[in-house]
C-alpha cells in the first residue's frame, strides 16, 4: 500500500474519530436544554426531576403543605393572560395579577424547567397582600411559552427586557416602581438583564439562589452529584451544540459583566444547605455587584426553600427593600 493511501486512511480515521468524539456531547446537550411538549404540559416529568438530589432540593420535599397552598392560591386568582413575541420569534406567556391600590409591580421569573406557578409562588401572596401587582412569567420552553431549548439565561435575559416593555405600557399612567424577582435560573436571568439599559421605573432586583454561570453550575453538579471533577472536554462539546442548535454561547450566561454594569440595588437570598446551586454562586454574584446590595443567607434551607424556611425574615427583608427603594432615584456607576 502506498504512503499516499496510508495517509488518506489515517486522515479518514482521525476525521471519523473527531466526529464521534464531538457527537458524544449531543446527548448531554439534549438532556440539559431540550424540553418536550409533554413536559411543558405536565403530562410527563423530565428525567432530571427524578434524581434524588433534585427532589430533596425542592420545597415540595420539605414544605409540601405550604408549597401546595401557595401554588393553589396563585392558580385561583383572577389573572389576565398576556402574550408577547420574543426577539427570536417565540410566543411567550405570562399571567398578570393587578393589586388594588398597588404601590409597585414585581415581575416573577421561575427557575430551570419550572413554570409561573411553581416554587416562585411562595412569596406571591405576601407580595399581593402588600399592594404589589404581579406578573408571573412562563420562561421560554416552560409552561405556556414557546421554545425548544432552555438557554440558562442567555436568551431569557432579553425576554425580561421585552416583558418590561409590556409592563411599561400597562404602567404608563401610574409610573409605579418595578422590581425584577427571580429564583434559581430566574435569578441569574434577571441579573443578566441588569447588564442592559433598564427602564427608569425599575428600582431593584431580587435574586434568590441564582448561579454564576452555566459552565460553573454544570461543573458543580458534576462534582457534587456524580463525582466527576474533570469535564472540561465535555463542556467544550456541549458549548458547540449550544451554538449550533440553541444559538447561544455558554459565556453569555456568565453574570460577571452584567453585575459590573448594573446600577440597580440587589437583594440576594440563598439557602446555606443548597446542594443544587452552591451558595458560593450567590456570594460570588454579591461580591461582583457594584450597586447597593444586601446578602441574606438562610441557615438550613435547601434550594428554592429560603422563603418557606424563614418566612418572617424573608418577608421583612422584602419589605425593607421596597421601603428603601420605591421612591429612590437610580444611582449611575461608571
Amino acid at each position: 500500500m502506498s504512503k499516499k493511501s496510508l495517509f488518506g486512511k489515517a486522515v479518514g480515521l482521525v476525521a471519523i474519530g473527531g466526529v464521534l468524539y464531538t457527537a458524544m456531547g449531543w446527548p448531554f446537550f439534549h438532556y440539559m436544554t431540550y424540553v418536550k411538549k409533554e413536559e411543558k404540559s405536565g403530562e410527563k416529568k423530565p428525567g432530571w426531576s427524578k434524581l434524588n438530589h433534585t427532589q430533596t432540593n425542592h420545597p415540595r420535599h420539605w414544605f409540601e403543605e405550604e408549597y401546595e397552598a401557595a401554588k393553589s392560591w396563585c392558580m385561583e386568582q383572577p389573572v389576565q393572560e398576556w402574550y408577547i413575541d420574543s426577539r427570536d420569534g417565540k410566543r411567550l406567556h405570562a399571567s398578570w395579577l393587578p393589586a388594588e391600590n398597588a404601590k409597585r409591580i414585581v415581575l416573577l421569573f421561575h427557575g430551570y424547567r419550572g413554570n409561573r406557578f411553581g416554587s416562585i409562588s411562595g412569596a406571591a401572596r405576601f407580595l399581593h397582600d402588600h399592594e404589589t401587582s404581579l406578573l408571573f412569567v412562563d420562561q421560554r420552553c416552560c409552561g405556556e411559552s414557546g421554545g425548544t431549548y432552555i438557554t440558562f439565561g442567555a436568551k431569557e435575559q432579553y425576554d425580561v427586557l421585552d416583558w418590561l416593555k409590556r409592563v411599561q405600557a400597562e404602567n404608563a399612567d401610574q409610573k409605579l416602581p418595578i422590581y425584577l424577582y427571580g429564583q434559581s435560573m430566574g435569578a441569574t436571568t434577571v441579573l443578566l438583564s441588569a447588564g442592559h439599559e433598564l427602564p427608569e421605573e425599575v428600582k431593584g432586583l431580587i435574586a434568590d439562589c441564582g448561579f454564576h454561570s452555566m459552565k460553573q453550575q454544570l461543573r458543580d453538579l458534576a462534582a457534587e452529584w456524580f463525582h466527576f471533577h474533570r469535564i472540561g472536554a465535555l463542556l467544550l462539546r456541549l458549548n458547540l451544540f449550544c451554538r449550533l442548535f440553541g444559538h447561544f454561547h455558554m459565556k453569555e450566561t456568565d453574570t460577571t459583566e452584567a453585575l459590573k454594569k448594573n446600577t440597580r440595588p440587589v437583594l440576594f437570598f440563598h439557602g446555606e444547605a443548597d446542594t443544587y446551586v452552591q451558595p458560593e454562586n450567590t456570594v460570588r454574584n454579591f461580591e461582583l455587584c457594584r450597586a447597593p446590595k444586601e446578602l441574606v443567607l438562610i441557615p438550613g434551607a435547601m434550594h428554592l426553600c429560603s422563603y418557606y424556611a424563614a418566612p418572617e425574615l424573608y418577608q421583612g427583608k422584602l419589605t425593607e427593600f421596597f421601603e428603601r427603594y420605591d421612591k429612590a432615584g437610580i444611582r449611575h456607576t461608571s
